[in-house]
């Protein structure tokens, strides 16, 4: 199975899907994660984590500096605004 995955307005490649079960861990559940995705995340025990979602989604994502976010947003903010039609051209 897989999924198209969008991000900040841009839709990645199909990904395979990985399928986990919950783990029991004393009076809650727990979801456990390989090293090769803790790799990639660049994530460990230590790293918080974001955890939202919609009711029907769970996202989990490593918290970042705020300051790199801010900065993240103002410059891809500045790259749509200034390369729109470019992108309007490339998802048609």
């Amino acid at each position: 199975m897989s999924f198209q995955r969008t991000h900040i307005g841009l839709t990645l490649p199909e990904e395979p899907v990985v399928i986990k079960r919950l783990t029991k861990h004393g009076n809650s559940l727990a979801l456990v994660l390989d090293k090769p995705i803790l790799d990639l995340l660049r994530i460990d025990a230590e790293t918080p984590l974001e955890i939202e979602t919609d009711g029907t989604m769970l996202t989990v994502e490593p918290v970042r500096d705020p300051k790199v976010r801010a900065q993240f947003e103002k410059s891809w903010g500045a790259i749509r605004r200034r390369h729109t039609k470019a992108f309007k051209r490339l998802a048609e």
